[in-house]
């Protein structure tokens, strides 16, 4: 019932900034932890935030700490990621993820609903 859509990707120089969205499908955030997660070709699916839904405890990669930011909207049932500063390392196709257990986000095991991606493309 879980039904996530990534967007807000696209080409961007290094340096610059995108901000991508996920809109769920009813209640799914306010029911769900929620997190990113991003795959760059030839690599493997890659941790990057999660929000808690109980307290909104927020965790980042260290890769993206200080440069990125997780953020839900309850009412308008959507999950952000506002990408600063980004760098061709951060080239990837980015996921949302929505799961029942916040250690299945932070720790990338256990089962959770993935959107179908967004691609984001930094160029040097």
């Amino acid at each position: 019932q879980v039904q996530l859509v990534e967007s807000g990707g696209g080409l961007v120089q290094a340096g610059g900034s995108l901000r991508l969205s996920c809109a769920a499908s009813e209640r799914t955030i306010s029911n769900y932890h929620m997190g990113w997660f991003r795959q760059a070709p030839g690599k493997e699916r890659e941790f990057v935030a999660a929000i808690r839904r109980s307290d909104a405890y927020i965790d980042y990669s260290d890769s993206v700490k200080g440069r990125f930011t997780i953020s839900g909207d309850n009412a308008k049932n959507t999950m952000y990621l506002q990408m600063n500063s980004l760098k061709p390392e951060d080239t990837a196709v980015y996921y949302c993820a929505a799961a029942y257990s916040f250690a299945t986000l932070t720790s990338g095991l256990g089962n959770a609903y993935w959107g179908q991606g967004t691609q984001v493309t930094v160029s040097s």
